[in-house]
């Protein structure tokens, strides 16, 4: 286990032990930080001693539902993270909000009007002719850059790789790659987006999937394939810690005259590491009103991150049933819920205390 390390001006240093960490701290040499993405981490009050540093790799499993990050040396596998995708709830609220504005254009038409005179649409023809990721697809990758970019905050990172996926799309066209049945994948849309995005905070390698494999293999690593929403270290961070190992060993092949052979190169070490669980907070964006309207026709408000009681939702406060995050409100009390959005209680706003504003993200260890 190793400690990241900032220098005073948030410059990334190479990770400590937390021995050493602890002797900082005591010393007044460095400060206790953590970061949005969970990790602890700690910030020298002092010049550091030397600013030599070590590959750090950052590993990119994407998915449609699920991702798996790792960040890797040669000595020490450094962190984990399992991230829970928003992909399913962008396409739940997208829907919803086509059915809402379709039922507002149906309530403001005037059918007695003749046809040429109704407020109908305007024809916008194609709508994506600018060829925008689709918003769930975009929330997926999103979620991806934010953990990248605090990552890159605290560990000096020289590299990012990212599995590239292809898929055989025409499986009639006989072709022999074509024979193994591997359709389209979601992951492929907006891969090239990525990479770009990627870019802006180290150089980017492209990883196939099958060196992912056969690295996963070599390394003696095992992945849960039969339960992939399980949150642990073998369902997806397995293999984000794989291609980032890449970075460090090689399967290589020999040609010699005479005879031909192949064998692995290189050397790392996979050590433990706490996996981190990261998602978005599950709370509504603001609606201009509810769906079904209450007596009278009058719908109120729905959705949005603000309380009566002067804190957001996605705060993390301390309440007398434990840690958690705001989640709701009534007109004295506040809901405080579990990193798995599991209510602990309605508790009076006196007896709330806020920890940290909320920055997006809910982490569970």
């Amino acid at each position: 286990m190793r400690i990241p390390v900032v220098d005073q001006n948030h410059q990334p240093l190479m990770p400590t032990t937390p021995a050493r960490a602890r002797k900082w701290i005591e010393s007044g040499k460095a400060i206790k930080r953590w970061s949005d993405s969970g990790q602890f981490y700690v910030q020298l009050t002092g010049e550091p001693s030397g600013r030599a540093t070590q590959d750090i790799v950052i590993g990119i499993d994407p998915g449609k539902l699920y991702s798996g990050i790792g960040v890797q040396s040669a000595k020490f596998t450094l962190y984990t993270a399992h991230l829970i995708l928003p992909f399913k709830t962008v396409r739940e609220r997208m829907d919803a909000r086509r059915l809402m504005r379709r039922a507002r254009r149906g309530r403001r038409i005037n059918r007695k009007a003749a046809f040429p005179a109704r407020a109908h649409r305007q024809k916008r023809f194609d709508n994506r002719r600018q060829s925008k990721l689709a918003p769930s697809i975009r929330a997926n990758r999103q979620l991806e850059l934010r953990i990248v970019s605090e990552l890159c905050k605290i560990y000096p990172v020289m590299e990012i790789r990212y599995e590239y996926v292809r898929a055989e799309v025409d499986l009639t066209s006989g072709r022999r790659k074509a024979k193994s049945g591997k359709g389209f994948s979601p992951v492929m849309v907006g891969q090239s987006w990525m990479l770009e995005q990627l870019a802006n905070f180290a150089p980017v390698v492209k990883v196939e999937g099958y060196l992912t494999a056969s690295t996963r293999k070599h390394l003696g690593l095992t992945k849960n394939k039969s339960q992939k929403s399980k949150a642990e270290f073998n369902t997806h961070a397995v293999d984000g810690v794989s291609i980032a190992a890449t970075h460090f060993v090689e399967y290589r092949q020999d040609h010699k005259k005479g005879e031909d052979g192949a064998h692995w190169i290189g050397t790392i070490a996979i050590t433990s590491a706490q996996l981190f669980v990261i998602r978005r907070p599950p709370y509504s964006r603001r609606q201009l009103h509810l769906m079904v309207p209450a007596k009278d026709g009058i719908r109120r408000k729905y959705g949005g991150t603000t309380t009566r009681h002067g804190f957001r939702k996605g705060d993390l406060v301390s309440s007398p049933k434990g840690i958690g995050y705001v989640s709701g409100d009534t007109e004295k009390q506040i809901s405080v819920s579990e990193a798995s959005w599991k209510r602990l209680g309605q508790i009076a706003s006196s007896k709330i205390k806020l920890i940290r504003r909320s920055n997006g993200l809910v982490v569970a260890y």
